[in-house]
């Protein structure tokens, strides 16, 4: 079903809770029976609760998972993929990943981990202050590459989180994935060998309080969303000059006689695909691409850019590697062009 059919079938002003969203009989149960039998296999005492709520997490101190309401009906992932430029959880292997990386901070809190001495030392304090804004390095050997945006280095817990998940997916040779990594391959090793030791013990929090969950959700879809308009934010110092490198309606590209094109349509386009492909490799937050990327598709028309017909590939590509070199400033120093 289509957005524009959602919407028009009045289920956007809806109460959240009263749309009837549940796990079974939806597109995310037989991925859900799919992980709970890699949980199985694990040999671990724990059976986490799976619940629907506003986003991925675990609440601290529970066995619970909570998995983002808008998985569970394909017109509400169309929807929040229109309004956000990124699902987490796109498809199954997607929402897997997850699964896995949600299933390590289960483990974390069910067994306490956070509180063995090796633990600390090797991933830091859970008591770090977790803040949502982070600035990762870019393949750093230290941590592994697992959920988008090298999220393991956002948090100590989130490291565990990341290294559990890498070390439970089926199929992976982590050892010689990691081979060259020492630093990452040590936190692997340990994983392999506290969870050795957790077979065999019974878990010290069994809790499976959901937080927010999705039947206790009084507000409509319209309410989470908020409203659908152009977003502010910091404008690139000198964004004139580096759209009109691409954009040069001097240079021709070498045919003045070419039907051109609209670069800011171009841009818009691509919001579609660039925000997660460039935080999946910088770090970059989508919804702050989606923002530059809309302020230089306004001033790509203000300034009346264009292209000759027959040159988008190769725009598309130019635009990818700016609007990339500009989220890598950002993550590095706070701020565009720097």
């Amino acid at each position: 079903m289509a957005v524009d059919t959602f919407q028009e079938a009045h289920l956007f002003g809806t109460p959240i809770r009263d749309l009837g969203l549940t796990i079974e009989g939806t597109p995310l149960a037989p991925v859900v029976e799919e992980f709970r039998r890699e949980v199985a296999g694990l040999g671990l005492r724990i059976e986490p609760h799976l619940y629907l709520s506003t986003e991925w997490g675990v609440p601290f101190g529970t066995v619970s998972i909570a998995i983002p309401f808008y998985l569970a009906r394909p017109e509400l992932t169309a929807l929040h993929e229109e309004r956000t430029g990124f699902v987490e959880g796109l498809d199954r292997r997607d929402i897997l990943r997850y699964l896995r990386h949600e299933l390590g901070h289960v483990v974390n809190y069910a067994y306490k981990q956070f509180e063995r001495p090796e633990w600390v030392e090797t991933f830091g304090p859970i008591t770090r202050p977790y803040r949502e804004e982070y600035r990762p390095k870019p393949f750093s050997r230290r941590h592994v590459r697992h959920l988008p945006g090298w999220y393991a280095q956002k948090h100590p817990d989130e490291d565990w989180a990341e290294t559990f998940a890498v070390w439970m997916t089926p199929g992976l040779d982590w050892r010689r994935e990691y081979a060259d990594w020492p630093d990452a391959l040590a936190k692997l090793e340990l994983c392999e060998r506290l969870l050795a030791q957790l077979r065999h013990e019974a878990p010290l929090v069994t809790a499976r309080e959901a937080d927010e969950d999705v039947g206790d959700m009084r507000y409509t879809v319209a309410d989470f969303y908020g409203p659908h308009g152009e977003e502010t934010g910091e404008t690139p110092p000198g964004l004139d000059g580096a759209l009109g490198a691409i954009f040069d309606p001097d240079a021709g590209d070498g045919d003045t006689s070419a039907e051109h094109r609209s670069a800011a349509e171009l841009l818009r386009r691509l919001l579609r695909v660039l925000p997660p492909q460039v935080y999946r490799w910088t770090g970059h937050f989508p919804e702050h691409t989606r923002t530059l990327m809309r302020q230089m598709a306004t001033r790509a028309e203000q300034l009346g850019l264009g292209y000759p017909a027959g040159r988008e590939e190769e725009r598309s590509r130019e635009l990818a590697v700016l609007v990339t070199a500009l989220a890598m400033s950002h993550v590095q120093t706070g701020s565009y062009l720097r």
